[in-house]
């Protein structure tokens, strides 16, 4: 008999649409790490981070970090770990950095992520998302749990006009639908 050799796949992989002067892309170079904080152990888990990364641990709607390594509050006792990584193994590493301060799950093929970008983003969001995105109310490094569409979504400013959006892997066909319809209004 054969041997059948399974390869994981983005849900979204490849996706890079430009609608004029803005993009939608994949960013399938992505890893998404879970990290929940054990009871009584904020303090453990704070000394982790910085001892790990450098970066505090984000406060809610709120994240913290770099390009390389952005950590979101999720929960009250959890965080998402976002960075680039290109091979399977990121919970791991995650866990190993935090030398077992905290629980970790990797979510990197849970979640299908989108980058956002251009003149026309946040005209283009503010038909999926009910979220006020001006840079008053949702600065650089803002994040939310939202809602876009029907679907439930993560959203983190990571520029003037640059954004990721996260969502279910299950329904990336949709939510990419409902962002590129969204973008086709936007810049008729």
């Amino acid at each position: 008999m054969p041997e059948i050799v399974l390869t994981a796949t983005p849900a979204l992989a490849g996706t890079d649409l430009r609608f004029g002067e803005n993009r939608i892309r994949s960013r399938d170079d992505l890893a998404l790490v879970s990290v929940a904080v054990p009871l009584g152990a904020e303090d453990a888990v704070k000394d982790a981070f910085a001892r790990a990364w450098s970066i505090d641990l984000p406060g809610s709607r709120d994240s913290t970090g770099s390009d390389e390594m952005r950590a979101l509050r999720t929960t009250p006792d959890q965080m998402m770990v976002v960075f680039p990584h290109a091979t399977p193994d990121a919970e791991p590493v995650v866990q190993a950095a935090l030398g077992g301060a905290a629980y970790t799950t990797d979510q990197t093929d849970v979640w299908a992520v989108l980058e956002l970008s251009g003149p026309g983003v946040r005209a283009a969001l503010e038909r999926l998302c009910p979220l006020d995105l001006s840079v008053a109310a949702f600065s650089e490094g803002a994040f939310a749990r939202t809602v876009m569409e029907h679907m439930g979504a993560l959203i983190l400013r990571i520029g003037a006009d640059r954004f990721l959006l996260m969502s279910a892997r299950s329904s990336a066909g949709s939510f990419l639908h409902a962002v590129k319809t969204s973008f086709a209004y936007t810049t008729d």
